[in-house]
């Protein structure tokens, strides 16, 4: 549940930086040309094999086509990017680099929640909006990121992308993005693989003028036409004919498709190397990364950074990263092929070398690219060892998807005696929302528990056969077990089982692990909570928070007060739940920036102060939450906080504001573990009632299948609280005295329930709801107050604006004594005359006279 709030991902700076120009390269004028933008085009896509030139092209525009003062970020991805909190850190630190004022909101918000991608996406793109130039992200290599989510993602940025912001994307296939939509709209520019092919001019100017090699106009013509402008062969070409007398020759036995093609021009370059060169070509062909130390590493020797350079200076396909030529990558064309040749020549050396680069990269303190290594060098036990190591951080920084494609991968055997890689794989699976192989690695680290008992744990528990490399998780499982037990069963909806484990979690947590102890109560109180169990909920949250704070998550403490403030609010409790959101809001803005969750406590307060009636004040705390922004806020943040402004729009009578509002809260909605004990859908119904749609009320009755003798529960009561209102006005409208029963019926029911409960909030609500049945007139005040039986009761604001009313004080000395605005008066008595059934400021005296609202003796 709880995480480090200030965890960062590592960027490699290397892979922000643009391929250097090539002084050889070949000017593509024609190209260019299509290639000049206005302000309009979201996107740039090149889309070819490999082997076309697409970073050059993308390199000369930037350097030579782009208007004046255009920023450039460029971001070359590899596999390793293929998760979404690592490939959005990457993409805001390339902006970062060009534009940091534009990305500081969207680091803060990865830095303090790596999961939540849609507030760091949302910060990003408010931070473009504020450039006054323009600026260019582009994404080489984009084919290596499969995961359907990223790629959703980059739709909504691509949607949302104010003018003067271009996203272009190179790739060697095309991504799952509108591009339909956005050719259709003229959104887009894109290359091709035939537009990118070198014309027989292009290619004489590659072939004579860079390569030297004096080709006549119909030798160039046929290798054009036999490698169909393809940029990678005609250089692979061009290096086997340097030394050639017979370039004519050369030409006329070439022949067959791009696959044998580049295997005969492969075999040619590599031939005409040295045998050094060509084994240090193999040796180092399985790294997605170059440097000398690390080639010396694989291939036995010392002469790895020179070598790097030689190759380089040849022009061998090397790539460098960074500007003092420490690190390189080979060409992906030629790496593909290097890799094939050392598989098909050497296949017995290629574990070997991915377990020397492995033991390189672990010493580096890179556990990463380490444990890749391992993976693909067929040491399963070593991978395992790093992936224990490296978990807890790897948690921390919501790469559970990375984390489980190992665990995925490690034989099943190995999980057997390995309680703690176990419990990494179990955390894996729950976060990425698989619970088929969670029991079983829960029995599997189970049965380990009474050998890691006593005082020298791990000793006895290696003595027992167990296999542990992490120096301190071994004293976690006894409660991280129950734990995660609870979280299966909350995800399977099982209250009962999920306090049970909870419990058992908690005490299992001794006092020097306080972040288990919160978030296993945390766990718990979200349990009790969804029971209905308000009071407990309560009490058991105020000691989670205490036991976050002092594991010093103090973000994950706001997410309990919220929870805490939810809770009061549901009682009725005003002044207990204002005193909880401000403890929160204390916390809140401890730091600068403030902590994430900060924006949730301005949300929560207004919400408070709107049940107080005090309506400029919860407009200036949703104001504050929104000068925070999402990147500040909880995950249920953007839906909470269009659900608070839509109540203040009800209270200032705008109710189609009201009603967008939710509309938009009910789309951008996420669930989470709180309890969803006031349904979206269901605000929505209740609104159409006052709207006169009751059509739209009853057919959403219908869809969620509600009826008057359904049982009962907590979670549900938001939702027959509405079916009431809808059965009241719909027997109202018809005159139905079968209506009217079985309106009152579901009432005394519900009554009941929520005074059982403790829920005041409801009680208030059904008072209101009865009085508007059977009418307003004192008599029928079961309860004591005659303001509630009014259709909607008065709230205190409104009542000392009514008392005010009933003088000779005008609007403006009203407003004054009551240190309100003269607009919020008029909102104020707007609310009064709709809830007195009134139109006019004597009526509503008379009218409040009548129900004992006012005491006339003055």
């Amino acid at each position: 549940m709880a995480h480090d709030d200030r965890h960062v991902i590592t960027v490699l700076e290397t892979k922000l930086r643009s391929p250097r120009a090539r002084s050889g390269a070949v000017a593509r004028a024609r190209l260019l040309d299509r290639l000049r933008i206005g302000p309009e085009v979201r996107l740039v896509l090149v889309s070819a094999p490999p082997g076309f030139g697409k970073s050059t092209l993308i390199g000369q525009w930037i350097e030579s086509a782009l208007p004046p003062g255009t920023r450039t970020a460029w971001l070359s991805l590899d596999a390793s990017d293929d998760e979404p909190a690592t490939f959005w850190t990457y993409v805001v630190a390339a902006i970062a680099a060009v534009a940091p004022d534009a990305a500081a909101d969207a680091r803060t918000a990865l830095t303090q929640d790596p999961g939540r991608l849609d507030q760091a996406i949302a910060a990003l793109l408010n931070g473009l909006a504020g450039l006054e130039s323009e600026l260019v992200l582009v994404l080489d290599d984009l084919h290596v990121i499969g995961r359907r989510d990223i790629h959703d993602s980059l739709t909504f940025l691509l949607d949302h992308v104010p003018a003067g912001v271009h996203l272009a994307i190179l790739t060697r296939s095309d991504p799952p993005l509108p591009l339909a939509r956005m050719r259709a709209r003229g959104d887009m520019v894109e290359l091709r693989a035939a537009d990118l092919r070198f014309t027989d001019a292009e290619a004489a100017i590659y072939l004579n003028d860079r390569m030297g090699l004096a080709l006549d106009g119909g030798d160039v013509a046929r290798l054009e036409a036999r490698t169909e402008g393809w940029i990678a062969a005609l250089q692979l070409a061009a290096l086997s004919m340097r030394d050639r007398e017979d370039s004519a020759a050369f030409i006329a036995s070439f022949a067959g498709d791009d696959r044998y093609v580049v295997d005969y021009l492969a075999d040619e370059v590599l031939e005409r190397q040295t045998d050094t060169v060509r084994d240090f070509l193999l040796e180092t062909a399985i790294l997605d990364r170059l440097s000398g130390p690390l080639c010396d590493a694989l291939t036995g020797g010392t002469g790895g950074a020179a070598t790097l350079d030689a190759l380089e200076r040849a022009n061998l396909f090397l790539v460098p990263l960074d500007d003092r030529r420490r690190w390189y990558r080979y060409h992906h064309l030629f790496a593909d092929l290097l890799r094939a040749r050392l598989t098909e020549l050497r296949p017995g050396d290629v574990r070997g070398l991915h377990r020397r680069a492995s033991a390189w990269w672990e010493a580096q303190g890179d556990l990463v690219a380490a444990i890749d290594h391992a993976l693909a060098g067929d040491d399963p036990e070593h991978a395992a060892d790093l992936i224990e190591v490296a978990a807890t951080d790897l948690r921390k920084a919501r790469q559970e998807a990375t984390l489980r494609r190992w665990l995925d991968a490690l034989p099943e055997s190995l999980y057997a005696d390995r309680p703690v890689l176990a419990m990494a794989h179990v955390g894996a699976l729950l976060s990425t929302g698989e619970a088929g192989r969670v029991e079983e690695r829960l029995d599997a680290a189970e049965r380990w528990l009474p050998a890691a008992a006593g005082p020298d744990a791990r000793a006895s528990a290696e003595a027992a056969g167990m296999v542990v490399r992490h120096p301190t998780a071994l004293a976690h499982l006894p409660s991280a077990i129950p734990l995660h037990r609870a979280a299966l069963a909350s995800m399977r909806g099982d209250l009962p089982t999920t306090i049970a484990h909870a419990t058992v979690a908690l005490a299992a947590a001794p006092a020097d692990q306080p972040l288990e102890r919160g978030a296993a109560g945390g766990v718990l109180a979200l349990a009790r909570w969804a029971y209905g169990d308000l009071d407990g909920a309560v009490a058991t949250w105020s000691a989670a928070v205490l036991e976050l704070g002092r594991a010093g998550h103090r973000a994950d403490m706001l997410g309990g007060y919220l929870a805490m403030t939810d809770i009061r609010l549901s009682q009725d409790r005003l002044a207990d739940a204002q005193r909880t959101v401000e403890r929160g809001l204390a916390i809140g803005h401890e730091v600068t920036p403030p902590l994430r969750g900060t924006a949730d406590m301005h949300v929560a307060l207004s919400e408070v102060l709107l049940a107080r009636a005090d309506l400029d004040a919860a407009r200036a705390q949703l104001d504050a939450a929104a000068d925070l922004g999402e990147a500040l806020g909880l995950p249920q943040h953007p839906w909470r906080r269009r659900v608070a402004l839509a109540e203040l729009r009800v209270a200032e009578g705008d109710l189609d504001a009201a009603e967008a509002l939710l509309a938009e809260a009910e789309r951008v909605h996420v669930a989470d573990m709180f309890p969803m004990i006031r349904p979206i859908g269901s605000m929505r119904a209740r609104l159409w009632v006052r709207q006169g749609r009751l059509a739209d009320a009853l057919a959403w009755v219908a869809e969620r299948g509600l009826t008057p003798q359904d049982d009962l529960r907590f979670l549900r009561e938001h939702e027959h609280l509405t079916l009431a209102e809808v059965l009241v006005a719909q027997a109202l409208t018809l005159g139905s005295g079968a209506g009217l029963a079985a309106a009152q019926a579901l009432i005394d029911r519900l009554r009941a329930a929520a005074e059982a409960g403790g829920r005041g909030r409801s009680v208030d609500e059904l008072r209101a709801l009865e009085a508007r049945l059977h009418g307003r007139g004192p008599a029928r005040d079961r309860a004591g107050s005659a303001r509630r039986l009014l259709v909607e009761p008065l709230s205190e604001r409104e009542l000392e604006v009514l008392r005010l009313l009933d003088s000779d004080l005008s609007g403006p000395e009203i407003a004054a004594q009551l240190y309100i605005s003269v607009t919020t008066l008029r909102t104020h008595t707007r609310n009064i005359f709709a809830k007195l059934d009134v139109s006019s400021r004597r009526a509503a005296v008379t009218r409040a006279a009548e129900l004992g609202l006012l005491s006339r003796d003055r």
